[in-house]
């Protein structure tokens, strides 16, 4: 980012206030972003490695705007709950799952972006250019789903989601449950091998297909990481998981094998400026160094987050295990206008049928 750039924007930070606002449980660190007047971005986030983040993220934007990131971290669901529950949320800048962000929009919650304030918004990867200038939020990592399995106790190589109806897996396969990020994937997926576009029967025929699965499902989980005491106990022998969970599986196992399937579903983590932010030029410049390449550079490694940055190119070994290249330009974007209206009765109908 130019220096004459955060020059101006600096300068425009100290004609305006930001949100006060405490970290989660952590009266402390909100205490220290106020500390001798300095200015503060209230940001909602994952807290994914949040050493890393802090490192490699946070300081270097702190240093250059002189101000200071608060987080606030937990789940997608907890935190858009909290932020819908509460109209004086002090929240400026919250990164949610795309289902969220959708959901938000149209609960009014986030400013309507103009991107011309996003200079980097020229620079992002096809879907997430398409989707930005839908006004459905600004992605700066896109990931997806694809097959971790044992090939030993599997016995035959999985090439593809069709795979897991196969009889030799019965009573061995965990997938996302339903609420979850990739929980809609899943009745995408199931519709696809039946052979019918989700879109045309609200997914009927894929649930009928989720029932024919039921017999190869353990469990449906909530967490990536709950995989790893799964197939350590040998209690699964295959699973669907989001690709960001893959680096810590694949280190507690390294025997497992991580497949992605010719298409795949994929979901995109965006940034939203929240209605009550207090300095919209400051947030502006926070999702604007988010989509950049030298940051997207360096997030690529430091935290297996796949560029939505263009421009940036991913070391082949590294891009095992991200949506990038190929995988990225074949993914199926799930479209959660299509989505958000039939997720409560999808909901009822998966545990009817799943979690019965």
């Amino acid at each position: 980012m130019k220096k004459v750039l955060a020059l101006s924007l600096c300068a425009a930070i100290l004609l305006s206030g930001c949100g006060t606002a405490k970290s989660a449980g952590d009266t402390t660190a909100a205490e220290k972003g106020t500390a001798g007047g300095e200015k503060k971005l209230v940001l909602s986030t994952y807290g994914l490695s949040e050493d890393i983040s802090e490192e490699e993220v946070y300081k270097p934007f702190e240093d250059e705007f002189g101000c200071k990131i608060v987080t606030e971290t937990g789940s997608t669901n907890e935190r858009y709950t909290k932020l819908s529950a509460d109209s004086q949320s002090t929240i400026d800048v919250i990164e949610l799952s795309q289902a969220m962000t959708a959901k938000g929009i149209e609960a009014g919650l986030f400013e309507t972006l103009d991107l011309s304030k996003i200079e980097n918004s020229k620079d992002l990867i096809g879907a997430a250019k398409t989707m930005a200038d839908a006004g459905q939020g600004v992605a700066y990592t896109i990931n997806s789903i694809g097959i971790m399995y044992d090939p030993e106790a599997v016995g035959f190589e999985i090439t593809s989601f069709d795979d897991l109806w196969k009889a030799e897996l019965e009573g061995s396969i965990a997938i996302p449950d339903i609420t979850t990020t990739f929980g809609p994937a899943m009745v995408y997926m199931a519709s696809d091998h039946a052979g019918v576009d989700v879109t045309t029967d609200k997914g009927e025929a894929a649930f009928k297909a989720l029932d024919e699965l039921k017999p190869n499902l353990v469990k449906t989980y909530a967490k990536s990481s709950d995989l790893i005491n799964m197939f350590t106990s040998g209690e699964i022998k295959a699973a669907i998981v989001g690709d960001f969970g893959v680096p810590t599986i694949k280190e507690a196992n390294p025997d497992l094998v991580y497949v992605t399937p010719d298409v795949t579903y994929a979901n995109f983590n965006t940034i939203s400026i929240t209605k009550n932010c207090k300095d919209k030029d400051l947030a502006y410049a926070y999702i604007n160094y988010r989509l950049s390449k030298e940051l997207q550079d360096k997030t690529s490694k430091a935290l297996n987050e796949a560029p939505t940055n263009n421009q940036v190119k991913v070391e082949e070994e590294n891009a095992k295990s991200m949506t990038y290249g190929k995988t990225a330009e074949n993914a199926k974007v799930l479209d959660y206008s299509f989505v958000n209206p039939l997720l409560s009765d999808w909901i009822d109908q998966w545990n009817r049928i799943i979690n019965s």
